[in-house]
């Protein structure tokens, strides 16, 4: 049973508003893993494409169950250990790697950044004896998991579509392909919506359990919840995040519109895979992964492996990172909060 705290109304208010800003600012940072590749290909220009995807961002909410946010919210540390001391540390650890790597134009993953936030706000409080090495270690091996899977995925489908259209004009390829990769762009920002939005679902829920405003046993958050954070993410990627998007586009590997439609459509569903399981995953990981699968079925030297491997220290990094920041804004909080 999880034990509740004094938790005070007006810093519930602004937990909840942090975690709102993180949310808008999860889909300001991955917007370009939705409209990267469809930006890149011509098929839409940068305006409509951070609409489209911001639409189907939302439309997500009424796809998808709550696994993920179950996990967040009640499978990566023990409910009776959280209060608005860890809350506060977790959001200022994920917040700030965010925006770091947005400065410098990093796709570092939002996902990773707020389980190692909340990570090292609970070993400040009360070591590691309050950590569920299993939800921990789900999360940390999709690391390398949903890259893998949109590696496979994107390649298995490049491979399948150019013997498919082995026989057709490479103008008639691209004219269906530009159609295509509307669907393939919209499947990839319901996956972004549906396991991203969660996350920050997850978070507050874990706040209002802790100060009990909601049942330990609850099986649901509540309805308002649900809405806010769709929004807010829907919110974030409309604005976009544009230092990443020529990052994740072009300079990893140059995209057509086929490649594109099979590098999108692979990381859909690696993200379809892992939110029906309830497992939080990395948006940025699995598009990256699935688009240097592309590359590579074209050949190996598509893909400017130089770029790939500083992309991924940035995964190795921002667990450690936004657990040590964390670490030190839950310290902060002690003096903040008293």
């Amino acid at each position: 049973m999880a034990a509740t705290v004094q938790i005070g109304f007006w810093v519930v208010v602004l937990l909840v508003v942090l975690a709102v800003l993180f949310d808008f600012m999860n889909g300001f940072h991955d917007a370009a893993n939705s409209i990267a590749t469809v930006v890149s290909t011509g098929v839409l220009r940068p305006q409509q494409a951070v609409v489209f995807a911001a639409a189907f961002n939302f439309v997500a909410i009424f796809i998808f169950h709550l696994k993920v946010a179950a996990t967040v919210g009640k499978g990566i540390v023990e409910p009776g250990v959280v209060d608005h001391h860890v809350i506060f540390g977790a959001l200022v650890g994920a917040i700030a790697w965010n925006v770091v790597t947005w400065l410098y134009g990093i796709p570092s993953s939002s996902s990773h950044a707020l389980i190692g936030g909340i990570v090292g706000a609970v070993v400040a409080k009360a070591g590691t004896e309050p950590l569920i090495a299993s939800g921990i270690w789900k999360a940390v091996a999709f690391i390398l998991v949903s890259p893998l899977l949109g590696f496979i995925f994107g390649s298995l489908l490049m491979v399948l579509v150019a013997w498919v259209m082995r026989r057709r004009s490479p103008l008639r390829i691209d004219r269906w392909f530009r159609r295509l990769q509307l669907v393939s762009a919209g499947l990839y920002s319901l996956g972004h919506g549906g396991n991203d939005a969660q996350k920050t679902i997850g978070i507050i829920w874990m706040l209002l359990i802790a100060s009990g405003h909601v049942a330990a046993g609850a099986s649901m958050p509540p309805a308002w919840t649900i809405w806010v954070c769709y929004i807010a993410i829907a919110l974030g990627t409309l604005f976009g995040g544009w230092r990443i998007v020529k990052t994740m586009g072009q300079k990893i590997t140059k995209l057509k519109p086929v490649g594109g439609f099979c590098a999108e459509t692979g990381g859909a569903i690696t993200l379809f895979l892992a939110t029906g399981l309830g497992i939080p995953v990395s948006t940025t990981h699995t598009i990256t992964g699935a688009i240097v699968g592309v590359g590579s079925v074209q050949r190996a030297s598509a893909v400017r492996w130089g770029v790939a491997g500083n992309i991924v220290w940035a995964w190795i990094f921002t667990i450690p990172a936004s657990a040590l920041i964390a670490w030190a804004g839950y310290r902060v909080s002690l003096y903040l909060f008293r």
